[in-house]
């Protein structure tokens, strides 16, 4: 077992790799009574065509199939119900899933080994048969038409419509209706056998526990299930183009003031810094510095009343990072204009640079000390960058202007896809 210390944070990440493949996180803390555990694997909507394990040609299931599968795996003939298990304890059980993976969680203060043994269980025996796949489609129906009311979740996915032209990631993680009702067993035995396999899944514990003894229980509960074996994952790789996919849309919904959606799409291969973290780092400090809550791009919103709401964010599709605006106006062209403004008048202070290194710095020093947090933060480390980053504040005080000022100039700041949702 590997120590992996955390640098400047005082905590450490004791990792393995069993010879299955399954890669395993653990970071324990003494000064704590909970406990949090997350088995994941890489595989979320994104991944809808690829060649079965045991087969030779690929196949293409329906859309929204691994949020359906997730789903699923809540029911078992021969094993107990994770929320009736974790009653026994007071420990939670959640799922969730996401463009690029799906993860069982558990989390509570009591039955550690119990529950890290059966978290291993559940999700490594899955249950399907015709009848509940069936009856899981009218309750995830009524789950996709619950956020075709929401305005701001379609605002969103129609957004990422528009900005990519071939990847998956202009699709709900859901999918449709229609194609949620495609979905048959064999479509999800062939999703489950594929990429929940140990060497495309990890696990991440964090909390009050004992590493050797964690460690122990996982390879003793994993020797125990005779069908957990690696594989090889072929699935298929998009060329997405440059360009947003549409520019400029406006639709109509029940809705009182207006809402805007803006998406920047920025190709990472024309930009020179090369390292997926630092420049992660360097178009969050444009988002944050540009457009965040102490801007004075923001100030000027509030000051004019020219917004109710203001929502940033930043996601990653493959090779393209994608900077999304979200705002609701009564003045929507008016708030369209001067953002566009601001994008083509990007520059970064070395003052503010400095001033939000150091606040950063003390996030993370911050962040390490609540358990929540800390999954959520190693989490996307371990997505994002396929591993933990034991150096995170040396890096964030390396980074410097002459480096952003670079990542600036490589962004086209013409790349842009806009929706205006206007009242009907």
């Amino acid at each position: 077992m590997k120590e992996i210390k955390l640098i400047g944070l005082e905590k450490s990440v004791f990792y393995e790799q069993l010879e299955n493949g399954l890669d395993i996180y653990m970071i324990p803390y003494t000064d704590k009574k909970n406990y949090y555990i997350s088995y994941a694997t890489r595989f979320g909507s994104n991944t809808t065509e690829f060649i079965p394990q045991g087969k030779k040609r690929q196949i293409k299931v329906p859309n929204g199939i691994a949020h359906f599968l997730e789903h699923k795996m809540f029911e078992n003939e021969t094993i107990e119900n994770p929320f009736t298990f974790g009653s026994k304890y007071g420990t939670g059980y959640n799922a969730m899933t996401s463009f690029d993976s799906t993860q069982y969680v558990c989390f509570g203060t009591k039955g550690f080994t119990e529950n890290l043994e059966f978290l291993l269980k559940f999700v490594n025996e899955p249950y399907f048969t015709s009848e509940n796949v069936e009856k899981e489609k009218g309750i995830i129906a009524e789950e996709i038409k619950m956020y075709k009311d929401m305005p701001e979740a379609i605002l969103e996915n129609k957004l990422r419509e528009n900005t990519y032209k071939i990847h998956p990631r202009r699709i709900d993680i859901a999918g449709e209706v229609s194609d949620i009702n495609k979905i048959t067993k064999e479509d999800l035995y062939n999703c489950y056998n594929t990429f929940y396999k140990p060497n495309n899944m990890f696990l991440l514990i964090v909390g009050s526990f004992n590493p050797k003894e964690a460690l122990k229980t996982v390879k003793n509960t994993l020797e125990s299930q005779k069908n957990i074996t690696s594989g090889i994952i072929v699935q298929k790789k998009y060329r997405e183009p440059e360009k947003v996919y549409q520019k400029e849309e406006t639709i109509k919904e029940n809705i009182e003031i207006p809402k805007v959606g803006v998406s920047l799409k920025i190709n990472r291969d024309k930009i020179k810094i090369k390292d997926e973290y630092r420049l992660d780092l360097y178009l969050q400090m444009i988002l944050s510095i540009m457009f965040g809550m102490s801007s004075n791009f923001r100030e000027s919103l509030r000051e004019e009343k020219l917004v109710n709401g203001f929502y940033t964010g930043l996601e990653k599709a493959d090779n393209y990072d994608t900077m999304i605006f979200m705002a609701e106006s009564t003045a929507p062209d008016k708030f369209i204009e001067r953002l566009k403004e601001a994008l083509k008048n990007i520059k970064i202070p070395i003052d503010d640079l400095t001033r939000l290194k150091k606040v950063w710095i003390a996030n993370e020093v911050k962040m390490i000390d609540v358990i929540d947090n800390t999954v959520y933060n190693q989490y996307d480390d371990i997505l994002k960058y396929g591993n933990v980053i034991p150096e995170k504040i040396d890096i964030i005080r390396s980074l410097n202007k002459k480096e952003i000022d670079q990542v600036i100039k490589s962004i086209n700041i013409n790349n842009t896809a806009v929706i205006k949702m206007l009242p009907k």
